[in-house]
Protein backbone atom coordinates (compact mmCIF):
# COMPACT_ATOMS: atom_id res chain seq x y z
CA UNK A 1 0.00 0.00 0.00
CA UNK A 2 1.56 3.37 -1.00
CA UNK A 3 2.44 5.71 1.83
CA UNK A 4 0.43 8.91 2.15
CA UNK A 5 2.46 12.10 1.69
CA UNK A 6 3.54 13.53 5.03
CA UNK A 7 1.43 16.69 4.71
CA UNK A 8 -1.73 14.72 3.89
CA UNK A 9 -1.10 12.25 6.70
CA UNK A 10 -0.56 15.12 9.14
CA UNK A 11 -3.82 16.73 8.07
CA UNK A 12 -5.77 13.48 8.49
CA UNK A 13 -4.33 12.94 11.96
CA UNK A 14 -5.19 16.49 13.06
CA UNK A 15 -8.73 16.27 11.71
CA UNK A 16 -9.24 12.83 13.30
CA UNK A 17 -8.01 14.11 16.67
CA UNK A 18 -10.27 17.14 16.43
CA UNK A 19 -13.38 15.14 15.53
CA UNK A 20 -12.69 12.59 18.27
CA UNK A 21 -12.25 15.31 20.86
CA UNK A 22 -15.43 17.08 19.79
CA UNK A 23 -17.42 13.90 20.35
CA UNK A 24 -16.19 13.59 23.93
CA UNK A 25 -18.10 15.10 26.84
CA UNK A 26 -16.64 17.97 28.85
CA UNK A 27 -13.36 16.63 30.24
CA UNK A 28 -12.22 19.43 32.53
CA UNK A 29 -13.86 20.71 35.69
CA UNK A 30 -14.88 24.32 35.46
CA UNK A 31 -14.43 24.51 31.67
CA UNK A 32 -17.55 24.67 29.51
CA UNK A 33 -17.93 22.70 26.29
CA UNK A 34 -17.60 25.97 24.41
CA UNK A 35 -14.30 26.69 26.17
CA UNK A 36 -13.04 23.16 25.54
CA UNK A 37 -13.84 23.49 21.84
CA UNK A 38 -12.23 26.92 21.64
CA UNK A 39 -8.99 25.39 22.94
CA UNK A 40 -9.27 22.46 20.52
CA UNK A 41 -9.88 24.67 17.51
CA UNK A 42 -7.00 26.97 18.49
CA UNK A 43 -4.58 24.08 19.00
CA UNK A 44 -5.66 22.50 15.69
CA UNK A 45 -5.06 25.78 13.88
CA UNK A 46 -1.66 26.27 15.52
CA UNK A 47 -0.57 22.74 14.57
CA UNK A 48 -1.64 23.27 10.96
CA UNK A 49 0.17 26.61 10.81
CA UNK A 50 3.26 25.12 12.42
CA UNK A 51 3.50 22.09 10.14
CA UNK A 52 2.46 24.02 6.99
CA UNK A 53 0.07 21.16 6.29
CA UNK A 54 -2.17 23.64 4.50
CA UNK A 55 -1.37 27.05 3.12
CA UNK A 56 -1.50 29.67 5.89
CA UNK A 57 -4.52 31.43 4.38
CA UNK A 58 -6.40 28.16 3.95
CA UNK A 59 -5.74 27.23 7.56
CA UNK A 60 -7.01 30.65 8.64
CA UNK A 61 -10.31 30.14 6.81
CA UNK A 62 -10.59 26.62 8.26
CA UNK A 63 -10.19 28.11 11.74
CA UNK A 64 -13.11 30.48 11.14
CA UNK A 65 -15.22 27.60 9.83
CA UNK A 66 -14.42 25.41 12.83
CA UNK A 67 -15.20 28.20 15.29
CA UNK A 68 -18.68 28.48 13.77
CA UNK A 69 -19.33 24.74 13.28
CA UNK A 70 -18.19 23.59 16.72
CA UNK A 71 -19.90 26.31 18.74
CA UNK A 72 -16.57 27.65 20.02
CA UNK A 73 -17.93 30.96 18.74
CA UNK A 74 -21.65 31.37 19.56
CA UNK A 75 -22.52 32.92 16.18
CA UNK A 76 -21.05 33.22 12.70
CA UNK A 77 -20.64 36.95 13.31
CA UNK A 78 -18.62 36.14 16.42
CA UNK A 79 -16.45 33.71 14.45
CA UNK A 80 -15.74 36.53 11.98
CA UNK A 81 -14.92 39.00 14.76
CA UNK A 82 -11.34 39.32 13.58
CA UNK A 83 -12.45 40.66 10.22
CA UNK A 84 -14.56 43.36 11.85
CA UNK A 85 -11.39 44.47 13.63
CA UNK A 86 -9.50 47.21 11.73
CA UNK A 87 -6.11 45.48 12.11
CA UNK A 88 -6.26 43.29 8.94
CA UNK A 89 -7.14 46.34 6.83
CA UNK A 90 -4.40 48.31 8.54
CA UNK A 91 -1.95 45.60 7.51
CA UNK A 92 -2.93 45.73 3.83
CA UNK A 93 -2.42 49.51 3.79
CA UNK A 94 1.03 49.19 5.37
CA UNK A 95 2.09 46.37 3.02
CA UNK A 96 0.99 48.49 0.05
CA UNK A 97 3.12 51.37 1.35
CA UNK A 98 6.16 49.12 1.53
CA UNK A 99 5.47 47.81 -1.97
CA UNK A 100 5.20 51.38 -3.30
CA UNK A 101 8.47 52.44 -1.66
CA UNK A 102 10.22 49.48 -3.27
CA UNK A 103 8.50 49.88 -6.65
CA UNK A 104 9.21 53.61 -6.92
CA UNK A 105 12.95 53.14 -6.31
CA UNK A 106 12.86 55.11 -3.08
CA UNK A 107 14.06 52.23 -0.91
CA UNK A 108 17.10 51.57 -3.10
CA UNK A 109 17.99 55.28 -3.06
CA UNK A 110 17.92 55.33 0.74
CA UNK A 111 19.97 52.17 1.07
CA UNK A 112 22.63 53.33 -1.42
CA UNK A 113 22.91 56.64 0.39
CA UNK A 114 23.64 54.77 3.61
CA UNK A 115 26.30 52.69 1.89
CA UNK A 116 27.97 55.76 0.40
CA UNK A 117 28.69 57.00 3.94
CA UNK A 118 30.28 53.69 5.01
CA UNK A 119 33.58 54.66 3.27
CA UNK A 120 34.80 51.14 2.82
CA UNK A 121 35.08 50.13 6.47
CA UNK A 122 33.40 46.91 7.50
CA UNK A 123 32.50 48.26 10.94
CA UNK A 124 31.06 51.41 9.34
CA UNK A 125 28.91 49.28 7.03
CA UNK A 126 27.58 47.36 10.03
CA UNK A 127 27.03 50.41 12.28
CA UNK A 128 25.27 52.32 9.50
CA UNK A 129 22.99 49.35 8.90
CA UNK A 130 22.05 49.10 12.58
CA UNK A 131 21.44 52.84 12.93
CA UNK A 132 19.45 52.90 9.68
CA UNK A 133 17.04 50.15 10.73
CA UNK A 134 14.83 52.35 12.96
CA UNK A 135 14.89 55.18 10.40
CA UNK A 136 14.05 52.97 7.42
CA UNK A 137 11.17 51.47 9.37
CA UNK A 138 9.23 54.75 9.18
CA UNK A 139 9.20 54.65 5.36
CA UNK A 140 9.46 50.88 4.88
CA UNK A 141 7.65 49.26 7.83
CA UNK A 142 7.78 45.63 6.69
CA UNK A 143 10.95 43.85 7.84
CA UNK A 144 10.50 41.31 5.04
CA UNK A 145 10.43 44.06 2.42
CA UNK A 146 13.48 45.77 3.95
CA UNK A 147 15.41 42.51 4.04
CA UNK A 148 14.45 41.66 0.47
CA UNK A 149 15.75 45.02 -0.78
CA UNK A 150 18.81 45.42 1.44
CA UNK A 151 20.19 41.90 1.03
CA UNK A 152 20.69 42.45 -2.72
CA UNK A 153 22.31 45.86 -2.21
CA UNK A 154 24.74 44.58 0.42
CA UNK A 155 25.57 41.59 -1.77
CA UNK A 156 26.51 44.08 -4.52
CA UNK A 157 28.72 46.07 -2.14
CA UNK A 158 30.59 42.97 -0.97
CA UNK A 159 30.96 41.71 -4.53
CA UNK A 160 32.43 45.02 -5.75
CA UNK A 161 34.81 45.05 -2.78
CA UNK A 162 35.77 41.41 -3.47
CA UNK A 163 34.94 40.37 0.10
CA UNK A 164 34.89 36.55 0.48
CA UNK A 165 31.41 35.05 0.87
CA UNK A 166 32.08 33.68 4.39
CA UNK A 167 33.96 36.72 5.70
CA UNK A 168 33.10 37.98 9.17
CA UNK A 169 31.70 41.29 7.90
CA UNK A 170 29.36 39.45 5.52
CA UNK A 171 28.11 37.16 8.27
CA UNK A 172 27.63 40.06 10.68
CA UNK A 173 25.65 42.17 8.20
CA UNK A 174 23.54 39.27 6.97
CA UNK A 175 22.88 38.00 10.51
CA UNK A 176 21.76 41.50 11.47
CA UNK A 177 19.38 41.55 8.50
CA UNK A 178 18.22 38.03 9.37
CA UNK A 179 17.72 38.33 13.13
CA UNK A 180 17.60 41.88 14.50
CA UNK A 181 16.19 43.79 11.54
CA UNK A 182 12.69 42.65 12.61
CA UNK A 183 13.05 44.33 16.00
CA UNK A 184 13.02 47.82 14.51
CA UNK A 185 9.65 47.01 12.97
CA UNK A 186 7.94 45.85 16.16
CA UNK A 187 8.73 49.16 17.86
CA UNK A 188 6.09 50.66 15.54
CA UNK A 189 2.45 49.63 15.39
CA UNK A 190 2.82 49.75 11.60
CA UNK A 191 5.74 47.32 11.69
CA UNK A 192 4.06 44.12 10.54
CA UNK A 193 2.11 41.13 11.79
CA UNK A 194 3.53 40.99 15.33
CA UNK A 195 2.64 44.51 16.52
CA UNK A 196 -0.61 44.71 14.55
CA UNK A 197 -1.89 41.36 15.70
CA UNK A 198 -0.77 41.93 19.30
CA UNK A 199 -2.51 45.32 19.40
CA UNK A 200 -5.62 43.72 17.93
CA UNK A 201 -5.70 41.03 20.62
CA UNK A 202 -4.86 43.40 23.48
CA UNK A 203 -7.11 46.21 22.26
CA UNK A 204 -7.18 49.91 23.06
CA UNK A 205 -3.66 50.84 21.87
CA UNK A 206 -3.10 53.78 19.51
CA UNK A 207 -0.05 54.28 17.27
CA UNK A 208 1.55 56.70 19.71
CA UNK A 209 0.49 54.59 22.70
CA UNK A 210 2.21 51.55 21.21
CA UNK A 211 5.35 53.54 20.38
CA UNK A 212 5.49 54.98 23.90
CA UNK A 213 5.35 51.49 25.41
CA UNK A 214 7.57 49.59 22.99
CA UNK A 215 10.19 51.96 21.50
CA UNK A 216 12.59 51.93 24.48
CA UNK A 217 12.48 48.14 25.11
CA UNK A 218 12.78 47.25 21.42
CA UNK A 219 15.51 49.73 20.60
CA UNK A 220 17.38 48.42 23.66
CA UNK A 221 17.08 44.85 22.36
CA UNK A 222 18.14 46.03 18.90
CA UNK A 223 21.28 47.73 20.26
CA UNK A 224 22.12 44.80 22.54
CA UNK A 225 21.63 42.43 19.61
CA UNK A 226 23.97 44.57 17.52
CA UNK A 227 26.52 44.48 20.34
CA UNK A 228 26.19 40.70 20.51
CA UNK A 229 26.81 40.49 16.76
CA UNK A 230 29.93 42.60 17.16
CA UNK A 231 31.20 40.34 19.95
CA UNK A 232 30.71 37.27 17.76
CA UNK A 233 32.23 38.74 14.57
CA UNK A 234 34.43 41.66 15.71
CA UNK A 235 37.53 40.37 13.94
CA UNK A 236 35.79 40.36 10.57
CA UNK A 237 34.17 43.74 11.22
CA UNK A 238 37.55 45.29 12.02
CA UNK A 239 39.10 44.37 8.68
CA UNK A 240 39.35 47.09 5.99
CA UNK A 241 37.06 46.79 3.00
CA UNK A 242 37.75 48.57 -0.30
CA UNK A 243 35.12 51.20 -1.11
CA UNK A 244 32.86 50.43 -4.04
CA UNK A 245 32.50 52.93 -6.83
CA UNK A 246 28.81 53.50 -7.26
CA UNK A 247 28.78 56.88 -9.06
CA UNK A 248 26.74 59.90 -8.12
CA UNK A 249 23.11 59.77 -7.03
CA UNK A 250 20.49 59.64 -9.77
CA UNK A 251 17.96 62.42 -10.17
CA UNK A 252 14.75 62.12 -8.18
CA UNK A 253 11.77 60.82 -10.10
CA UNK A 254 8.20 62.04 -9.77
CA UNK A 255 7.12 58.62 -8.47
CA UNK A 256 9.73 58.77 -5.71
CA UNK A 257 8.69 62.25 -4.62
CA UNK A 258 4.95 61.50 -4.54
CA UNK A 259 5.47 58.16 -2.79
CA UNK A 260 7.63 59.81 -0.13
CA UNK A 261 5.00 62.52 0.40
CA UNK A 262 2.22 59.91 0.83
CA UNK A 263 4.24 57.76 3.25
CA UNK A 264 5.34 60.75 5.31
CA UNK A 265 1.76 62.07 5.34
CA UNK A 266 0.52 58.78 6.79
CA UNK A 267 3.34 58.83 9.34
CA UNK A 268 2.38 62.35 10.44
CA UNK A 269 -1.21 61.22 10.96
CA UNK A 270 -0.03 58.25 13.03
CA UNK A 271 2.25 60.47 15.12
CA UNK A 272 -0.56 62.96 15.81
CA UNK A 273 -3.33 60.49 16.61
CA UNK A 274 -3.53 62.00 20.09
CA UNK A 275 -4.96 65.12 18.44
CA UNK A 276 -7.36 63.77 15.79
CA UNK A 277 -8.04 60.33 17.40
CA UNK A 278 -8.23 58.51 14.06
CA UNK A 279 -7.83 54.75 14.20
CA UNK A 280 -4.39 53.78 12.75
CA UNK A 281 -6.18 51.92 9.96
CA UNK A 282 -7.60 55.18 8.56
CA UNK A 283 -4.24 56.78 7.55
CA UNK A 284 -3.12 53.42 6.17
CA UNK A 285 -6.24 53.15 4.00
CA UNK A 286 -5.96 56.79 2.88
CA UNK A 287 -2.37 56.10 1.82
CA UNK A 288 -3.48 52.91 0.06
CA UNK A 289 -6.07 54.79 -2.00
CA UNK A 290 -3.57 57.55 -2.87
CA UNK A 291 -0.92 55.03 -3.94
CA UNK A 292 -3.46 53.29 -6.20
CA UNK A 293 -4.77 56.50 -7.77
CA UNK A 294 -3.53 56.91 -11.39
CA UNK A 295 -1.26 59.91 -11.81
CA UNK A 296 -0.47 60.05 -8.09
CA UNK A 297 0.78 56.69 -6.81
CA UNK A 298 3.10 54.15 -8.44
CA UNK A 299 0.76 51.18 -7.95
CA UNK A 300 -2.12 49.56 -9.80
CA UNK A 301 -4.51 47.02 -8.29
CA UNK A 302 -2.71 44.27 -10.20
CA UNK A 303 0.43 45.20 -8.25
CA UNK A 304 -1.45 44.46 -5.01
CA UNK A 305 -2.59 41.11 -6.40
CA UNK A 306 1.02 40.12 -7.02
CA UNK A 307 2.96 42.01 -4.39
CA UNK A 308 0.86 41.88 -1.20
CA UNK A 309 0.68 38.65 0.76
CA UNK A 310 -3.10 38.39 1.04
CA UNK A 311 -2.73 35.30 3.21
CA UNK A 312 -1.53 37.67 5.96
CA UNK A 313 -4.93 39.40 5.89
CA UNK A 314 -6.72 36.13 6.64
CA UNK A 315 -4.11 34.94 9.14
CA UNK A 316 -4.45 38.11 11.24
CA UNK A 317 -8.25 38.10 11.03
CA UNK A 318 -8.46 34.44 12.05
CA UNK A 319 -5.92 34.92 14.85
CA UNK A 320 -7.93 37.77 16.36
CA UNK A 321 -11.08 35.63 16.09
CA UNK A 322 -9.35 32.74 17.87
CA UNK A 323 -8.19 35.08 20.62
CA UNK A 324 -11.76 36.38 21.05
CA UNK A 325 -13.04 32.79 21.22
CA UNK A 326 -10.51 31.86 23.93
CA UNK A 327 -11.42 34.93 25.96
CA UNK A 328 -15.19 34.88 25.36
CA UNK A 329 -15.59 31.18 26.11
CA UNK A 330 -13.72 31.45 29.40
CA UNK A 331 -10.95 29.13 28.14
CA UNK A 332 -8.18 31.71 28.60
CA UNK A 333 -9.36 32.50 32.14
CA UNK A 334 -9.60 28.76 32.94
CA UNK A 335 -6.01 28.17 31.78
CA UNK A 336 -4.84 31.21 33.73
CA UNK A 337 -6.55 30.03 36.91
CA UNK A 338 -4.69 26.71 36.67
CA UNK A 339 -1.42 28.52 36.05
CA UNK A 340 -1.81 30.99 38.92
CA UNK A 341 -3.31 28.36 41.24
CA UNK A 342 -0.28 26.17 40.70
CA UNK A 343 1.99 28.94 41.90
CA UNK A 344 0.45 29.12 45.37
CA UNK A 345 1.95 31.94 47.43
CA UNK A 346 4.36 32.75 44.58
CA UNK A 347 1.41 34.19 42.61
CA UNK A 348 1.62 37.25 44.86
CA UNK A 349 5.18 37.93 43.65
CA UNK A 350 4.89 39.85 40.32
CA UNK A 351 8.51 39.24 39.30
CA UNK A 352 8.09 35.49 39.79
CA UNK A 353 5.00 35.56 37.55
CA UNK A 354 6.94 37.55 34.93
CA UNK A 355 9.85 35.08 34.96
CA UNK A 356 7.47 32.14 34.57
CA UNK A 357 5.67 33.92 31.73
CA UNK A 358 9.02 34.43 29.98
CA UNK A 359 10.01 30.78 30.42
CA UNK A 360 6.63 29.60 29.18
CA UNK A 361 6.78 31.95 26.18
CA UNK A 362 10.26 30.66 25.29
CA UNK A 363 9.07 27.05 25.31
CA UNK A 364 5.97 27.96 23.29
CA UNK A 365 8.03 29.89 20.72
CA UNK A 366 10.48 27.02 20.31
CA UNK A 367 7.68 24.64 19.36
CA UNK A 368 5.46 27.06 17.40
CA UNK A 369 7.42 28.65 14.55
CA UNK A 370 4.41 30.59 13.27
CA UNK A 371 4.27 33.94 15.05
CA UNK A 372 0.51 34.26 14.52
CA UNK A 373 -0.08 30.93 16.24
CA UNK A 374 2.24 31.89 19.08
CA UNK A 375 0.45 35.19 19.67
CA UNK A 376 -3.07 33.78 19.26
CA UNK A 377 -2.42 31.16 21.94
CA UNK A 378 -0.03 33.02 24.25
CA UNK A 379 -1.44 36.54 24.57
CA UNK A 380 -5.00 35.77 25.74
CA UNK A 381 -3.66 33.39 28.39
CA UNK A 382 -1.02 35.93 29.49
CA UNK A 383 -3.68 38.62 29.91
CA UNK A 384 -5.84 36.26 31.95
CA UNK A 385 -2.83 35.35 34.10
CA UNK A 386 -2.34 39.04 34.78
CA UNK A 387 -5.95 39.49 35.88
CA UNK A 388 -5.82 36.42 38.12
CA UNK A 389 -2.55 37.56 39.73
CA UNK A 390 -3.73 41.15 40.20
CA UNK A 391 -1.24 42.47 37.62
CA UNK A 392 -1.58 44.69 34.57
CA UNK A 393 -2.86 42.29 31.86
CA UNK A 394 -1.52 44.47 29.03
CA UNK A 395 2.02 44.36 30.41
CA UNK A 396 1.79 40.60 30.95
CA UNK A 397 0.80 40.19 27.29
CA UNK A 398 3.65 42.45 26.18
CA UNK A 399 6.16 40.43 28.25
CA UNK A 400 5.10 37.28 26.39
CA UNK A 401 5.16 39.06 23.03
CA UNK A 402 8.65 40.50 23.54
CA UNK A 403 10.02 37.15 24.74
CA UNK A 404 8.75 35.34 21.67
CA UNK A 405 9.38 38.07 19.11
CA UNK A 406 12.96 38.88 20.11
CA UNK A 407 14.31 35.44 19.18
CA UNK A 408 14.61 33.17 16.18
CA UNK A 409 15.72 29.60 16.70
CA UNK A 410 15.45 28.58 13.05
CA UNK A 411 14.90 30.59 9.84
CA UNK A 412 11.38 29.29 9.22
CA UNK A 413 10.16 31.29 12.21
CA UNK A 414 10.26 34.53 10.21
CA UNK A 415 9.62 35.43 6.58
CA UNK A 416 12.22 38.23 6.77
CA UNK A 417 14.76 35.73 8.08
CA UNK A 418 14.04 33.31 5.25
CA UNK A 419 14.68 36.04 2.67
CA UNK A 420 18.28 36.32 3.92
CA UNK A 421 18.91 32.69 4.90
CA UNK A 422 17.95 31.43 1.43
CA UNK A 423 20.84 33.48 -0.03
CA UNK A 424 23.31 31.18 1.76
CA UNK A 425 25.21 33.80 3.77
CA UNK A 426 24.24 32.39 7.18
CA UNK A 427 23.51 28.84 8.23
CA UNK A 428 20.72 27.44 10.38
CA UNK A 429 23.38 26.85 13.03
CA UNK A 430 24.31 30.54 12.98
CA UNK A 431 20.65 31.47 13.50
CA UNK A 432 20.21 28.98 16.37
CA UNK A 433 23.39 30.09 18.15
CA UNK A 434 22.41 33.74 17.88
CA UNK A 435 18.83 32.94 18.97
CA UNK A 436 20.00 31.24 22.16
CA UNK A 437 22.07 34.28 23.08
CA UNK A 438 19.17 36.60 22.18
CA UNK A 439 16.93 34.68 24.60
CA UNK A 440 19.14 35.90 27.44
CA UNK A 441 19.18 39.41 25.93
CA UNK A 442 15.37 39.42 25.86
CA UNK A 443 15.13 38.27 29.49
CA UNK A 444 17.60 40.94 30.64
CA UNK A 445 15.87 43.68 28.65
CA UNK A 446 12.44 42.84 30.04
CA UNK A 447 13.65 42.71 33.65
CA UNK A 448 16.10 45.63 33.66
CA UNK A 449 14.82 47.95 30.91
CA UNK A 450 11.16 47.34 30.07
CA UNK A 451 9.70 46.91 33.57
CA UNK A 452 11.49 49.95 35.08
CA UNK A 453 10.67 52.02 31.99
CA UNK A 454 6.98 51.09 32.06
CA UNK A 455 6.84 52.04 35.74
CA UNK A 456 8.53 55.35 34.94
CA UNK A 457 5.84 56.25 32.37
CA UNK A 458 3.02 55.30 34.74
CA UNK A 459 2.29 51.66 33.75
CA UNK A 460 2.95 49.70 36.94
CA UNK A 461 3.19 45.92 36.74
CA UNK A 462 0.84 45.69 39.70
CA UNK A 463 -2.57 47.24 39.19
CA UNK A 464 -3.61 49.91 41.73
Amino acid sequence: MPRLPQRRLGLLLVVAALLSALLLPALFDGLSMRGQRAILVTLTTVVLWTRSTLDAGTTAMLAITLLALTGAAPTVASALQGFVNPVPYFLIGVLAMGLAVARSGLAERIARRILAHARGRGLRVFVHLVLAMPVLTFVLPSATTRSGILVHIYEEVFALARVPARAGVVKAVMLALCSINRLASTALLTGGITPMMSAGIIGGLSWTGWFALMAVPYYAILLLGAGLTWVLYHRGLGAPMPASASGGPAAWTAHEGRTLAIVLGASVLWLTDGIHHLDPAVPALVALVALLTPGIGPLAWSDLDRGVGWANFFVIGASVSLAHALAGSGAAAWLAERFVGGLGAWSRQPLVVVVLLMLGATALRAFIPNIAGFLALGLPVAMSVGREAGMDPVLCALVVMVTGDAVLYYPAQSASSLVVWERGHVTAGDVLKFGLWMTLVAYATILFVALPYWTLIGRSLTRP
